[in-house]
């Protein structure tokens, strides 16, 4: 996924996690040191939080549920990118929200567009054959809809939240190293191509261990950020590594491994704080 640069460019419960197969005891405490269990991205707290903090670096607002309806092209190479994290036309994963949501509610606006969406997700185009402002302008309107606020969730989790989380908890990290993991999806993608989430976790791996591993949090973590930069790096549309630099260093500098309020962080120049 991309990230829109500026406007054109997310608990507690008490959450008790099972450990990975092979980690420590150890390893199921949390990253402060104390005898608590990692906290879980998961909870309904700490996930509304890191939706507000990829919300501050994707839509420049701490306002996430307002993204639904969102849609424009920011020129990206990847055609419209829309709705809560960047679904996009050339990507595959707005095909699939829109899909989901016909299943849902057949007779909706947006069904009569799966066939140009088919070919251009297929095709990993930008073009916006077959779209255009019928497709804007019924995307907008389904962004009201429930059903099409279900579909996007569901994409969101399956697709970008729920392997991070996962992941992030294989690898014995708590809140903070879950939610570097997700933002990291979000903005690369899963998998193993050169920049995605799949690469950059092993370019870290190369320099650190995991805390299931055996390693340092702050450590480990701290290699992940690089190597997140350097993809960051790699990619025009993503080289303003603000969100990385003056967001999620700063929580990690400040020891914040479970990534509790207040927080307090900058992205793209602008100033944001959480409170709970």
């Amino acid at each position: 996924m991309t990230h829109r640069f500026r406007r054109a460019l997310l608990v507690l419960a008490a959450l008790a996690v099972t450990c990975a197969a092979g980690c420590s005891p150890d390893a199921t405490a949390s990253e402060h040191g104390a005898s608590s269990p990692l906290t879980g991205l998961d909870a309904p707290g700490e996930k509304d939080i890191a939706m507000r903090l990829v919300s501050s670096a994707e839509n420049s607002t701490l306002d996430w549920k307002a993204q639904y309806a969102y849609v424009e092209d920011i020129g990206d190479g990847r055609g419209y990118t829309a709705g809560l994290i960047g679904f996009c036309t050339g990507c595959g994963d707005l095909l699939q929200v829109v899909e989901a949501y016909t299943k849902a509610r057949p007779d909706n606006a947006l069904a009569r567009y799966l066939p140009a969406l088919r070919r251009l997700a297929a095709a990993g185009s930008a073009s916006h054959e077959g779209l255009g402002d019928g497709f804007v302008t019924a995307w907008r309107k389904a962004g009201a809809d429930p059903r099409m606020r279900t579909a996007q969730d569901t994409e969101r989790d399956t697709q970008y939240f729920d392997p991070a989380v996962r992941q992030a908890k294989k690898d014995g990290l708590g809140a903070l190293g879950q939610f570097f993991y997700y933002d990291a999806i979000v903005m690369h993608g899963n998998g193993h191509a050169p920049t995605s989430f799949g690469s950059i976790r092993e370019r870290a791996l190369r320099t650190a261990r995991t805390p299931s591993a055996g390693g340092d949090p702050k450590k480990y973590l701290g290699a992940f950020l690089d190597a997140r930069v350097w993809a960051m790096e790699q990619e025009t549309d993503h080289q303003d590594t603000s969100r990385v630099d003056t967001e999620q260093r700063v929580f990690l500098r400040d020891g914040n491994m479970d990534l509790r309020p207040p927080l307090n962080w900058n992205v793209y120049g602008d100033s944001y704080h959480i409170d709970r």
